[in-house]
């Protein structure tokens, strides 16, 4: 019997997800106390997102991260437009204080860890970009070495991706509604397990998942398992340079902006516009940030964990709202799914 991709787990898996990405707090606090001094420096004088960030010599994206994560920690307050210490940090984090613990945090200072992260942030630059010639895990485009060209790091990585995808994909095909006899197109679909979901909840869909060759090998292996085949397309490419399936009634893009810079994130959304139909829609399958970049922590982790794997991190609703206005559609609220996943749709006039 086929399986079917609407069953929603028996108990939520969110709390693992928290505890995976743990980790990262205890890397960018070390960081933030040890190596950049951020709550001495802010005692001093407060300053603003964009001079604390000039004054650390970290760019934009990296300061993102790395702010974010304090205040989502409340450690820092912004009044005015002018960053300072919160009553926390400031009895416990600015040095010289009695109750000052930044030396016990420091104890860290030269863990492999944070270390690591303070490359990380100084370099703008994800992990496997340092010449070591390990390529990038999760992204790919023209001329960038990518362990998803390569067959067995492309299953493994795609297979492991998936796992939370099934977790969530009952979620977002009970979120989204679907076009009668509509077009899909999946974006980086991986496995393609968001699809198949889709598919079984709309039983006159049909989808074209959008991946790498070897990603697809294992997304036509998963699609045996449903009864959902003869509705979907695989078709291999590059998201930025090859041409897409056009006149399409949906666009999913589910985890894949989180992967890429700003500028990136626009192309690539004004590349979707130009192949949806009118009152099609973009899909942004995500998580999000707080509109004003202070938490929620969970998030703002996992922000920390895509800066160190990815040329991206998380962002926030309102960023995303903005790139599609300046694209040309109009929005709607974020729809809650599963695993501090939403999906925010943006349509076509």
């Amino acid at each position: 019997m086929p399986r079917s991709a609407l069953n929603p787990p028996e108990t939520d898996p969110t709390p693992i997800f928290e505890f995976f990405r743990g980790s990262y707090g205890s890397e960018l606090l070390t960081a933030a106390i040890t190596h950049f001094d951020i709550f001495g420096r802010l005692e001093r004088q407060p300053l603003s997102f964009e001079a604390l960030a000039t004054a650390l010599n970290l760019e934009a994206r990296p300061a993102t991260v790395l702010i974010t994560a304090l205040r989502a920690m409340n450690l820092l307050s912004e009044t005015s437009g002018k960053l300072t210490p919160s009553n926390l940090a400031r009895e416990h984090l600015v040095p010289g204080g009695y109750f000052d613990v930044g030396h016990y945090v420091g104890l860290a200072a030269q863990s492999p860890g944070v270390k690591g992260m303070v490359q990380l942030l100084k370099s703008n630059q994800p992990l496997g970009s340092d010449g070591s010639g390990s390529g990038t895990a999760f992204i790919y485009r023209d001329g960038m070495e990518s362990a998803m060209e390569a067959e067995q790091s492309a299953r493994h990585l795609t297979l492991a991706l998936a796992g939370r995808a099934k977790n969530v994909a009952p979620a977002l095909a009970q979120a989204v509604l679907m076009p009668d006899h509509g077009h899909l197109l999946d974006i980086g679909g991986g496995t393609g397990i968001y699809s198949y979901a889709l598919l079984e909840k709309n039983p006159t869909l049909k989808a074209t998942v959008f991946d790498r060759p070897e990603v697809l090998k294992v997304a036509d292996e998963m699609a045996q398992d449903y009864d959902i085949r003869e509705r979907i397309e695989l078709v291999a490419g590059d998201m930025f340079a090859d041409v897409l399936p056009s006149d399409v009634d949906a666009i999913l893009l589910s985890n894949i902006l989180h992967d890429w810079d700003v500028p990136e994130c626009r192309q690539l959304i004004d590349r979707c516009v130009t192949a949806l139909a009118p009152g099609g829609r973009i899909l942004i399958h995500d998580v999000f940030l707080n509109d004003e970049l202070d938490g929620p922590l969970p998030i703002a982790l996992y922000s920390a964990a895509l800066f160190s794997l990815t040329e991206g991190r998380a962002y926030s609703a309102k960023e995303y709202r903005s790139w599609l206005h300046d694209a040309g559609l109009s929005t709607e609220s974020v729809v809650p799914t599963g695993v501090h996943c939403g999906v925010l749709s943006g349509t076509k006039g």
